[in-house]
This record gives structure tokens, sequence and C-alpha cells, in this order.
């Protein structure tokens, strides 16, 4: 009797602790939402106080109040290029498409250079001399070769994510613990059991910690491409809003993009949090 009060003792002592942890946690988001929304109120107040008392020319600058109007109008009424829709869902298939190519051709080739010091040696500065490449020269080249659709934008985005992701797996790969491989060969694992078990996990942290990073080159790469040459997709209609001088349709894009961008953040976020759960990420 006396040990099953011990026991149901400690259970209240780890419920009562955990859901102090919660709320210990669930204060620090609400400090940090509200940090971060107090942040939002005084730069956009300011803006729109600038701009409705003209201190800032609202032609050069526009003002939130607009931005958000432009917004709404594009989306009820639609674009002078067509429905807003069509534009967003052109510009995020092919930075969907960007990101999971270059994410696939960065984590093999940062895997095969760097379990392979041969691969690492040959190839190492050709990745490091087109990787200084300014890549916004290439979306021309890539515009002839590929024409105004799809591909080109695909091919930019690509191009970007590429090199961040190669990197980060390629660093990955290479920091894995030399006393675990050991371990494991001594185990009688083979190459095929050492990457499944042993090197992509270890690289994981890396690898996922590029796909913050990775996402948002993908869409700049994309926009880019779009703002060059481009008969759809949000960055048209920013290089169509740059031509008719509508500063309000340029920033209204660039809001759009914005948001896109953190909710792919947060989405990969979710993602890193679901195959690192052990990692300790500071709040």
């Amino acid at each position: 009797m006396h040990t099953q009060t011990m026991l149901d003792n400690k259970q209240d002592e780890v419920l009562l602790r955990k859901k102090e942890l919660q709320m210990k946690a669930a204060k620090i988001k609400i400090r940090n939402l509200s940090l971060q929304i107090a942040v939002a109120v005084i730069i956009f107040g300011s803006w729109e106080f600038l701009a409705s008392n003209r201190y800032i020319d609202p032609f050069f600058f526009s003002s939130p109040g607009a931005i958000v109007n432009q917004i709404k109008e594009w989306i009820f009424e639609g674009t002078s290029q067509g429905p807003l829709y069509i534009h967003f869902v052109v510009t995020f298939e092919e930075t969907i498409l960007s990101f999971i190519i270059g994410v696939i051709l960065g984590v093999l080739a940062g895997y095969a250079l760097g379990s392979n010091d041969i691969l690492a040696v040959i190839f190492g500065p050709y990745i490091q001399m087109l990787n200084a490449l300014p890549r916004v020269v290439l979306a021309p080249i890539f515009i002839i070769w590929f024409g105004l659709g799809m591909p080109s934008k695909i091919a930019l985005g690509v191009t970007l994510t590429f090199f961040i992701v190669f990197f980060n797996a390629f660093q990955g790969v290479r920091e894995v613990d030399r006393n675990l491989l050991n371990n494991a060969r001594l185990l009688g694992a083979n190459k095929k059991q050492l990457a499944k078990h042993v090197i992509i996990p270890s690289a994981l942290t890396w690898i996922l910690s590029s796909l913050h990073a990775s996402f948002g080159f993908a869409l700049v790469g994309v926009v880019v491409g779009e703002f060059i040459g481009s008969t759809k997709g949000l960055g048209f209609l920013i290089a169509q809003a740059q031509g008719a001088f509508n500063t309000t349709g340029v920033f209204a894009g660039m809001v759009i993009l914005s948001i896109t961008s953190l909710l792919a953040t947060w989405g990969v976020g979710k993602l890193e949090k679901r195959f690192v759960a052990w990692r300790f990420v500071r709040q």
C-alpha cells in the first residue's frame, strides 16, 4: 500500500512538472508572438502615418492600406493579366518543382562527394566555380534554351536550391562520427547499411536545416526568371506593375511572395520536428 502511494505521488509530480513546462512554453510563445505583432504594428503604423500625411510620397512608397486594397482587388476582381490564383499557382508549382529537384540533386551530390574523397577532389573545384557564378545572369540563357515557359524558371530555381542543399549535405556526411562508422563496420554493416542507418540519419540535421533557406532561394530564382521573361506568375505581375509605375502593385506582389515563403518555412519547420524530434531548437 505504501509503495502504491509513493508511485501515485511520483506520477502526480511528473504530471505537475509536465503541466508547468507546457505552461512555460505557452507563455514563451505568447510573448514572442506579442513582440512580433508589436514590431509589425510599429513599422506598418509608422509607414501608414507617414504616407497619409504626405511626409513620404505615396507614389514612390505606397502605403499598407493601399497594398491591402490592391491585394483584395486582385483576389476578388482579378488582375489586368487574368485571375490572381492562376499566377499564384504557376509560381508555386514552379517553386515546388525547383525545390524538390534541387533538394534531390543536392542530397545525392553531397552524399556522393562527402563519402568519396576522390570525387570530392575531382569535382570540388568545379562546384565551387559554378557556385561563384551569379545565378541572375543565367536567367536569359535559360530563357533562350528553354523558352518563356515553366522549364526555364525551374532551371533557375534549381541552380539556387542545389548549392545550398549540396554544401549542407556534403558537410553533414563529412561530420559523421568516425568512431560510430568504425563500430558499425565492426558489427558487419555494409555500405548500404552504413548509409541507411548511420550516415544519412547523422547528416539529416544538416540537410533539414538547409531546407529553410533553400525554399526561399527556389522562390527567388523562379520570381527572377518570371521577372526577366514570362507570360504568367507573380514575378510577371510584379514586372507588369513596375512597367506601369504601380508601386502599390509591386509591394502587393512582394507581400504575397513573403506570405508564401513564411508558410513554406513553417511547413519545413514541422517537417524538421517530425524527422529530427530529438534535436533541441531554441524558441
